[in-house]
């Protein structure tokens, strides 16, 4: 099988391409160019994709004797992900960029590439597991490894796409094992550290690269009946579940701490509020896809976990399609879950696809009777 090696210059990524080469695959390796910045070099940790991350792809290509090459794929990047970051950011959303990268290119972009070219496959390092099912079809599942499990950002996948991926590092139970094997191998990646937070923002701060984007755009800061409590430089530099850096001058009456409910970009309003406000019961959002067939019970209600965060924890939950729209109802409250999060659905340890959160529902909203509550009534 022709199998071509996303090379991020990681250590996950070398094993699985040393892996591809050791069961007797044709293996090529290709390291993505996703920045226009050629001076861009890795602070510790942080970031991925940069000119040290390709070169050391390089030389775990040459240590295991197959091709390399670079593909620039920065515009398609700066597109489909950047652009689409600050976009989500602007409107008042959270979105989850390495998710977006996973859908639009790594097996958007790169896999369409690859089948072009006459590839069968494309192989990366993230920890997850394909699944044959009894019908031949194809299954996202969780890896052996629950605390290095990537399946949440690769939920985004669809059938067609699980046909052409491979997860070579699956399996494997635990990170300790992957460097213990690259240090084997002589491949120089073996204990190099991992990256984190977002790739394109290589020095953390989120806040300061969007104000650099975006500008400042002043509002007020309102409880949710709609009392100002302070104001604030822009929005967009605001979190739901956020607690520091609200720059509030005077106490709750209750004296409690105050967090971020929601962000109205439109009229540069952000709301907070009690801890316990941040509870949602429901959750629902129309831009979906699935990883395979989904079971035909979706349509009317189906007992499922729902995970909406990368390391977080999945919950219980019912989802359905209503008029075209995924609609989760939590069996007990979620707190803090902001638009534009991806909510990943599993059946087990199987995903059964995505959706991007549109809107959720208080759970201080709904009265005993399963009513939602006025705005008013919530104000008293």
């Amino acid at each position: 099988m022709r199998v071509l090696a996303a090379m991020s210059g990681g250590v996950d990524s070398s094993v699985a391409a040393a892996r591809m080469v050791e069961a007797g695959h044709d293996v090529v390796g290709v390291h993505l160019a996703l920045s226009r910045m050629p001076g861009t070099l890795r602070t510790g940790s942080r970031g991925c994709c940069t000119v040290e991350d390709a070169t050391d792809a390089q030389r775990v290509c040459a240590r295991l004797g197959i091709p390399f090459y670079v593909w620039d794929f920065s515009e398609r990047f700066k597109e489909d992900v950047v652009d689409d970051f600050i976009s989500e950011y602007s409107a008042g959303r959270t979105p989850n960029p390495c998710l977006r990268c996973n859908e639009r290119i790594k097996f958007a972009a790169l896999l369409e590439k690859a089948l072009a070219l006459g590839f069968d496959a494309v192989c990366t390092g993230h920890y997850a597991k394909i699944v044959t099912a009894a019908d031949g079809g194809r299954e996202l599942h969780r890896a052996a490894a629950w605390a290095k499990d990537q399946s949440y950002v690769l939920g985004v996948l669809t059938g067609a796409q699980l046909e052409h991926a491979l997860f070579p590092l699956g399996d494997t139970p635990s990170k300790d094992l992957v460097r213990a094997e690259a240090a084997r191998r002589g491949l120089e990646t073996a204990s190099k550290p991992d990256s984190y937070d977002i790739c394109f923002i290589s020095d953390g701060d989120t806040a300061g690269w969007l104000e650099d984007k975006v500008g400042t755009a002043p509002g007020d800061i309102v409880d949710r009946s709609g009392e100002v409590l302070g104001h604030h430089e822009g929005a967009h530099t605001f979190t739901v579940g956020q607690r520091r850096g609200l720059h509030i001058g005077r106490p709750a009456p209750d004296g409690r701490p105050r967090y971020v409910l929601e962000v109205r970009p439109v009229t540069h309003e952000v709301v907070v509020g009690p801890h316990e406000a941040l509870a949602v019961c429901e959750i629902g959002g129309r831009r979906q896809s699935w990883a395979g067939e989904p079971p035909v019970e979706v349509h009317s209600g189906l007992d499922i976990m729902v995970q909406v965060r990368a390391h977080g924890d999945p919950v219980p939950a019912r989802v359905r399609i209503v008029d075209g729209e995924t609609v989760v109802t939590l069996r007990d409250p979620l707190m803090g879950v902001a638009p534009g999060q991806s909510a990943v659905l599993y059946l087990g340890e199987r995903v059964l696809g995505q959706f991007t959160i549109d809107r959720s529902v208080a759970a201080d909203a709904v009265s005993p009777d399963g009513a939602q509550l006025s705005d008013q009534a919530l104000a008293s």
